[in-house]
Parts: structure tokens; C-alpha cells; sequence
């Protein structure tokens, strides 16, 4: 029987011998994450059941990265639960302040997800792991604690879409905006239960960072999950800067089934903007070039990566942004903060006159570190742009990559990168 890729992992998790789009599995997981608004409901109703023990200590993962630092008494008490949940169990991936980095991130540098893994985490962004060729989902907490319990979780085999884009990218334009400009043509539930499945020659030629950027904004279009075959610069990755993942490097079948193909020429994609109030908003940046804005941020779990960040310094360096904007730079983990200070772009940053902030979700979900007023208007490198995301019901949220979101604070209003 031929399968794509999330049917043969899902496949190799389970006692079965073969699996169809449809059909419910109790599958064994490898990693199970839960970070400092999901997590204490998932310990909480593991604590209820008065299990004793965590089905195995390494394979859980616990990050307080969406309101820490902590912001006040409420989001103090929040991490403090992680904390004594990690100590009496002894959870071996338990990152603290110092430690702590925006958690999409954080798991594939430390090497803790691969190739061929199937990972459930207590949030919808949990799909960014599919760029390393593993089935990432997110999940509720109530399902997080069965899996503290019993290591196992229960799914539908999804149907795939196969997207294949094809022709060279232009200038300024990265995974983010091939996203965006999918996400606008299918809308934000084109794929809803879906896997897409992100293939051809230009995402063959992206790098990690970009891979990762596309597959976490997976659950904007409403998938269950996004995924890329891994290949040699997958390869490179999970055994690079100290990594030691093997994984393995599934692939799906010629002959396998796709409820949809679609096609892309990605020569006509330019930079892209969603407006508010949906990510499927999107069009190219000059169409929103009259867009006068009060905020820029650049960070989150989408694209808050060390290329991110180089590529909103080079934007950048030498310039100064307008005096109305405000400019916030978040790194997405404490490795990424280091390297940029090393390389001298938290400098360009303060130049600039922006803020260079220690990593955090922050601003993304209206937690803190960002958050908008009445009438306030921002452009951000997240990955949602709902009513009151960032802060105020009557703000909005422009989403775009991180060159247009550094050109954009220069010039005080939505700009291409071009016109610095």
C-alpha cells in the first residue's frame, strides 16, 4: 500500500499494519510539551488521576516562555507550577529563566525532535516540527496529561494536501511570505484536519529556519499538521551545533494519495502582508504601502531565528526608525540572543532605536512586552493577526516577514524592504 510521509509515521507509531485517512489510532508518542498557559490544566488533571509517574521523564518537555519573565502575580504562579511539577518528577527538559526560549523554537535546537518523531504539545503551534520531517500537532492540556500518563495519544489519520511550489524566489522573499500568500489562497480552513505536505524543488532549496517559519504557520490554514521530507539540509540540522538526532527519514511514496494538489509559481509571490483580521488577509506589500503603523515587532516562534534577525539588521543598519514607532526585537531563544549580540546586531538594533528584548512569546498573544493600545497598529513577524491578538479589540496586527516589519518601522507605515 502506498502512503505519504504522516501516514507512514503515524503507521510506524502504532501496533497496527496498515492506516487510512479516517481511521482512529492510539499512537505512541515521543515528545509531549506544555508551556506555562497549558501546562498547570495538564498537570492539574494529572495530579486528579493520582498517578504516581510520568510515563518516562526525558520525553517530556516544559517551557514557561508566554508570560515570563513573569509579568505579575497571576503568570508567577503559573510557571511556578511547571517548576514544582518538574522537580517532583524529575523532568529532564525543564528550561527556566536562562534557560528559556520561545518553545517552537527551543525543541529543534536542542535536539530534543526529529526526523520520523511524533510530538503532541499543548499548543496550536506545535506543527513547526513537521520542517524536520516529524508529525507535530498540537493538542488539548486534557490530552497533554493522558500523555504524561500512558505516553500514547489518540489521533484520525488525516487526509494530505500536497503543495509544490516551484521557479526561484526574489528578493526579500522567504518562507514567511510563501506562506502567507498560501494561507490567503485557501483560506484559514482550507486545510482544516488536514496535513500539508510542503514539497517541490523551491522548498527543497530553503533553509531551516524558512522551513520551520512555513510548517508552524500550518494551523493558520486550519491543518492538523505541516510537514517536509527531510533531505540533506535536514540532515546538516539535527546534527549540527552539538546535535546528535538521527531520526528517521521517511518519504512519502510516488504512487500516494492526496485529497488536493496545488501549485505554485513562486515567481509571482512577493513580499507579503495580512491585514487584520485574519492571516488569510494577504497580498503583496505594496498593496498596504499607504498603512501608517505605531509598532513594529520582530521575534516569535514563526520568525524570531537567528537568519530573522540578520535579515531585519541588514534592513536596518544605519537607519533610524521613525520617531512614532515603537520597535521591538525579540530573539527567540537565549542561544540566539547571545549570537546576536556576538554579531553585532543587537547593536544595529539599539542604533536603530529599537528595543532588544530577552526571549518570550510576549507580544504575540497580548501577554506582555508589546501590547497594543485602542487604535494602535502594528506590523509583526507572528503568525495571527485576530481582534485584540496583541492587545486592544479596536488594534490591529499587520503580519509580514522580518525585512517588510524593519522596513516598515524606518518609514513609520508599511513599506518593501526596496524602499530603504
Amino acid at each position: 500500500m502506498a502512503y505519504t510521509i504522516t501516514e507512514k509515521i503515524l503507521l510506524a507509531h502504532t501496533n497496527k499494519k496498515s492506516i487510512a485517512p479516517g481511521d482512529f489510532i492510539y499512537a505512541k508518542i515521543d515528545m509531549a510539551l506544555g508551556n506555562d498557559i497549558t501546562a498547570p490544566i495538564a498537570i492539574k488533571e494529572f495530579e486528579s488521576t493520582g498517578t504516581k509517574n510520568v510515563f518516562d521523564r526525558k520525553k517530556i518537555a516544559l517551557v514557561p516562555d508566554h508570560f515570563t519573565p513573569a509579568k505579575d502575580m497571576k503568570s508567577a504562579d503559573q510557571a511556578k507550577i511547571l517548576q514544582r511539577f518538574a522537580i517532583k518528577h524529575r523532568i529532564e527538559n525543564y528550561f527556566e529563566i536562562g534557560k528559556m526560549g520561545i518553545e517552537h523554537a527551543l525543541l529543534p535546537e536542542k535536539g530534543l525532535v526529529g526526523p520520523g518523531d511524533l510530538i503532541i504539545g499543548a499548543d496550536s503551534h506545535t506543527c513547526t516540527y513537521g520542517a524536520l520531517g516529524a508529525f507535530s500537532t498540537g493538542v488539548g492540556s486534557t490530552d497533554l496529561a493522558a500523555g504524561f500518563i500512558n505516553g500514547h495519544v489518540w489521533l484520525k489519520v488525516p487526509e494530505t494536501i500536497k503543495f509544490v511550489y516551484h521557479g526561484k524566489l526574489g528578493k526579500w522573499v522567504s518562507g514567511k511570505d510563501l506562506i502567507l500568500h498560501t494561507i490567503g489562497d485557501i483560506g484559514v480552513d482550507g486545510a482544516l484536519y488536514k496535513a500539508m505536505e510542503l514539497t517541490g524543488e523551491v522548498i527543497r532549496s530553503l533553509c531551516m529556519d524558512d522551513r520551520l517559519a512555513m510548517c508552524n504557520m500550518a494551523i493558520e490554514a486550519g491543518g492538523k499538521s505541516g510537514i517536509i521530507e527531510p533531505d540533506e539540509i535536514t540532515r546538516r540540522y539535527i546534527r549540527g551545533e552539538g546535535r546528535r538526532v538521527k531520526g528517521e527519514f521517511y518519504k512519502s511514496d510516488k504512487d500516494a494519495k492526496y485529497c488536493e494538489i496545488r501549485e505554485y509559481d513562486v515567481k509571482k509571490i512577493e513580499p507579503q502582508v495580512s491585514a487584520p483580521h485574519l492571516p488569510s488577509n494577504a497580498g503583496p506589500v505594496t498593496k498596504f504601502k499607504s498603512i501608517k503603523i505605531d509598532q513594529s515587532v520582530i521575534g516569535s516562534c514563526t520568525n524570531g531565528r537567528i537568519s530573522d534577525l540578520r535579515i531585519a539588521a541588514k534592513v536596518l543598519k544605519g537607519k533610524k526608525k521613525d520617531p512614532r514607532v515603537r520597535l521591538i526585537i525579540i530573539p527567540a531563544t537565549q542561544k540566539i540572543y547571545l549570537q546576536a549580540i556576538k554579531e553585532g546586531l543587537a547593536e544595529v538594533f539599539l542604533k536603530a532605536g529599537g528595543v532588544f528584548s530577552t526571549p518570550s512569546c510576549g507580544p504575540c498573544l497580548g501577554g506582555h512586552l508589546g501590547i497594543l493600545a485602542k487604535g494602535d497598529r502594528a506590523i509583526a513577524t507572528t503568525n495571527r493577526n485576530f481582534r485584540g491578538r496583541m492587545g486592544h479589540p479596536d488594534s490591529e496586527v499587520y503580519l509580514s516577514n522580518p525585512a517588510v516589519a524593519a522596513a516598515s518601522a524606518v518609514k513609520g507605515r508599511i513599506a518593501h524592504p526596496e524602499e530603504i
